[in-house]
């Protein structure tokens, strides 16, 4: 059934998985590699993530001229929710790269094709209904402090969230809220998409072996989300442009944690779909636009 292939994978069962218990050389390594990754295929990486700072920017031009500046902020740190959405095609770059196989920029866009393109797509879904979640909640957080008015000006603004009791109880309750939002995401995210790239094992395997390799290492995976934040934060600064060179990085280099924290096994690997027929039926349709439901 489709479903089960998009919850389980392929075969009748979940695939045996063992997580590895990882360190911060591990961490080290894994960064490294990533880093080596991105400058052996520097114009792949940024042509893949050329659009994150326009799309920072763009936000920025919303905020400022659409009266949503308090949203500003959670926009730019919300970014990490979906960061290993965005990623796909960097994962698939390094285990091109790593099996010795062709690599261009073409190449990130196989997923599309492959057999867990629809356990991709649910986690996916998964990851952009958190990130729904964490705006609302930004949002609320910030009129119950202030109300419904929008913000006077900038300066106003600033002056309102950094000089007033209503200012730094925004600041620590969205930061704390936004924290547990990232902790969710680190937990379900960590290796889920590498894993459904590199075995056919379905979106509920993937979440769960995501959550035990998080278990079972819970002080290097918090560093390793310590990291990622601080990352995408220095990134962000100089007008969001820092993102062309840290998003891949930090790509690249989740496909090599993967690598040291998931145990290798002969298990199946995605296969990508055959073209269409020329010739098909009109009871195929809508199912013929969904790949992962043949």
């Amino acid at each position: 059934m489709a479903y089960s292939h998009v919850l389980l994978g392929a075969g009748t069962g979940p695939a045996p998985i063992v997580v590895r218990r990882i360190g911060i050389d591990d961490l080290k390594l894994a960064l490294a590699k990533g880093a080596d990754d991105f400058y052996a295929m520097p114009t792949h990486a940024m042509f893949l993530c050329a659009i994150y700072p326009v799309v920072g920017l763009l936000a920025a031009r919303l905020a400022f001229g659409y009266a949503v500046l308090p949203l500003l902020y959670p926009l730019a740190a919300g970014f990490a929710l979906i960061g290993p959405l965005a990623a796909l095609g960097l994962y698939e770059l390094s285990r091109r790269r790593e099996a010795g196989l062709p690599v261009s920029a073409r190449h990130a866009f196989d997923v599309v094709q492959s057999s867990s393109i629809g356990a991709i797509v649910a986690i996916g879904l998964l990851l952009l209904a958190i990130f729904g979640l964490w705006i609302a909640a930004a949002n609320a957080i910030y009129v119950a402090d202030f109300g419904y008015a929008s913000p006077v000006s900038i300066g106003a603004f600033l002056r309102d969230v950094f000089t007033t009791p209503a200012g730094w109880h925004l600041i620590v309750v969205g930061n704390c809220v936004g924290f547990l939002f990232a902790v969710v995401v680190l937990s379900i995210s960590a290796v889920s998409f590498p894993l459904l790239l590199d075995r056919d094992v379905g979106a509920a395997v993937a979440l769960v072996t995501s959550l035990r390799t998080v278990a079972r290492n819970p002080v290097t995976m918090a560093v390793w989300g310590l990291i990622v934040a601080l990352a995408l934060l220095v990134g962000s600064l100089p007008f969001f442009l820092g993102l062309a060179v840290i998003v891949p990085i930090l790509g690249h280099a989740t496909w090599h944690l993967y690598r040291r924290a998931i145990e290798p096994a002969d298990s199946p690997r995605p296969t990508p779909y055959q073209d269409l027929p020329q010739h098909r039926s009109a009871a195929d349709f809508p199912a013929v636009l969904f790949p992962w439901a043949r």
